[in-house]
């Protein structure tokens, strides 16, 4: 009986991920805020699509939460805004009109123009 070799199953995609140039700018202003802050991205209900994303510096993460560091940032997310951040990029941008945080966020079904808010299928 020959079985052919079976071909190398792709990684799964990471839970969350942030880029090199969100890590940086993290690690700055958690810098500036003191030892031991991190990111913490959340999802909560509302905004003008029906969640929106929360950013805040914290210094506490829950044993269920996942923790993603990176360049010397963390970034940490509860697992209930993990359910609908799942395979999602945070980024940071800077532009004319402004610099912040860009979720990329393949679960979302439909987002504002302010980029905040975002609806599900």
């Amino acid at each position: 009986m020959h079985t052919l070799p079976s071909a190398a199953s792709p990684p799964p995609p990471a839970p969350f991920a942030v880029t090199e140039r969100a890590a940086r700018r993290i690690a700055e202003i958690a810098a500036a805020a003191g030892p031991g802050q991190a990111l913490r991205v959340s999802v909560l209900a509302g905004g003008c699509s029906g969640f929106q994303y929360r950013f805040e510096l914290t210094d506490t993460s829950e044993p269920d939460d996942l923790v993603v560091t990176r360049e010397g940032a963390r970034v940490v997310i509860d697992p209930v805004s993990l359910d609908l951040l799942g395979g999602a990029e945070l980024d940071y941008t800077e532009a004319l009109m402004g610099s912040h945080f860009t979720v990329r966020n393949p679960n979302a079904a439909s987002s504002c123009g302010c980029g905040t808010s975002f609806a599900v299928a």
